[in-house]
């Protein structure tokens, strides 16, 4: 078996739209990604609109915090996707060479759950194929 292809999501706050798309990035691509989110400016918690579509779509939520990018540096890592416009222009120098892609994805943060429920339903939709794409999965 092939080990997992580690892929970055990267964010401002990492309290929403890269904590879902680590969550479905792991479950939808299970066996082939070990993905992992940090943010550039992480919020102290990852948002309760996150955690209830993610829940409401049946996937796990336990151990999810916002974390700071330095946390994965050293991390081997064989993507970065930025999911919001200021990571992209923040993005870290990683210790080596690594591919990188752009997604951005609305920031539903203060909106009603149905917002979140959108957000999640465009990651799985446009993050999934083009990580494969990426990765050559």
């Amino acid at each position: 078996m092939n080990t997992p292809k580690t892929v970055l999501v990267l964010c401002t706050g990492n309290s929403c739209r890269s904590q879902m798309a680590e969550v479905l990035l792991n479950h939808d691509l299970a066996g082939q990604v070990r993905a992992l989110s940090a943010g550039t400016r992480p919020q102290s918690k990852v948002a309760d609109g996150a955690i209830a579509a993610l829940k409401q779509a049946g996937l796990p939520t336990d151990g999810l915090y916002p974390k700071e990018v330095e946390v994965v540096m050293n991390e081997s890592i064989d993507l970065v996707v930025t999911v919001c416009d200021n990571a992209k222009e923040t993005c870290p120098i990683f210790p080596r060479p690594v591919p990188r892609i752009h997604l951005p994805f609305h920031d539903p943060h203060g909106e009603p759950l149905e917002s979140f429920i959108a957000v999640r339903d465009d990651i799985r939709a446009r993050l999934i194929p083009a990580v494969r794409e990426a990765l050559g999965l």
